[in-house]
């Protein structure tokens, strides 16, 4: 055998071994990472990436996560996602930015609990005031959009003073209030419209009917009480107090505890009703006519 032929014997070789190398190597070696490749590779061409497909796509799904956003914007009650402890302070100071100055409260952060798949905070809500600005505070919680409940609540009735003495008649109340939150956002909207939280008027179930305490007439008012009809005039009715004080009015003015409420021309009278403590006068007088004098002879 000559030199040329065992050289290319030898480089035949080489390359087989060469080969059978990275044969090993390939599918030995690299088995599990080729595998992952071409796991990967699968499910990249499971998707279509290109720009039209994926705008479709975005569009499709933001369609649909309005229509689910705005299921839940139209439920009564929504419950955040993370809530901030405070935002419930926030929340009554809002609430309370229009009552009235004799009505005072304290909220006073308890606890952070968990209620099943929930967790809530606690808030302790103490104070007085007037009967309705403690009305709405109870129906701002339990209306609000974000969900609060109150756990309990003590009312009673108290009796003070203003600067004039004249007695104010309030309410004292302890209301424990929970406000829920969620750990993810199933149950919150992207934007949030509170509930109408206008609470009516409610008439005060503790105001007494009947008071001891009668006012005073710091204005210097027409004190109907023991006052005469002087006159009647286009303009109104021409009166004076026991103390011969004079005073000109109308329908619909105010007096000492009540109002003015008829001037009758016809038959010479006028009628008032007072207020005394929670008792209802009317009061009528009457025009004194004058005798006329007779002749004398």
């Amino acid at each position: 055998m000559n030199r040329k032929l065992k050289n290319t014997m030898g480089l035949i070789l080489l390359l087989i071994l060469v080969i059978a190398a990275g044969i090993v190597y390939n599918y030995i070696f690299q088995k599990n990472t080729i595998q992952e490749r071409e796991a990967i590779l699968a499910k990249l061409k499971a998707f279509n990436y290109q720009t039209s497909e994926i705008t479709k796509q975005l569009e499709d799904l933001s369609q649909r996560a309005n229509v689910l956003d705005s299921l839940l914007a139209s439920r009564r009650f929504n419950i955040p996602y993370n809530l901030s402890s405070i935002k419930f302070f926030n929340f009554i100071n809002n609430i309370s930015s229009s009552f009235s100055p004799v009505t005072k409260l304290n909220v006073e952060y308890v606890d952070k609990l968990d209620e099943k798949d929930f967790t809530y905070y606690e808030y302790k809500i103490t104070g007085n005031g007037e009967y309705n600005d403690i009305y709405k505070i109870i129906y701002s919680i339990e209306h609000s959009k974000e969900l609060k409940k109150i756990k309990s609540i003590t009312i009673s009735n108290i009796v003070s003073a203003d600067e004039n003495k004249i007695p104010e008649f309030l309410v004292k109340t302890t209301i424990i209030a929970d406000v829920y939150f969620a750990h993810n956002d199933r149950f919150s909207t992207k934007k949030l419209y509170e509930n109408d939280l206008t609470a009516l008027p409610q008439y005060d179930i503790f105001y007494p009917l009947i008071r001891n305490e009668i006012p005073p007439n710091n204005e210097s008012l027409l004190d109907v009480q023991g006052a005469k009809l002087l006159a009647l005039i286009p303009e109104g009715a021409f009166l004076s107090d026991v103390n011969g004080k004079t005073y000109l009015l109308w329908e619909g003015e105010q007096i000492y505890l009540g109002y003015l409420t008829k001037i009758d021309y016809e038959n010479n009278i006028v009628k008032f009703i007072i207020n005394k403590g929670g008792i209802i006068e009317n009061i009528t007088l009457t025009l004194e006519k004058e005798t006329p004098l007779k002749p004398t002879q």
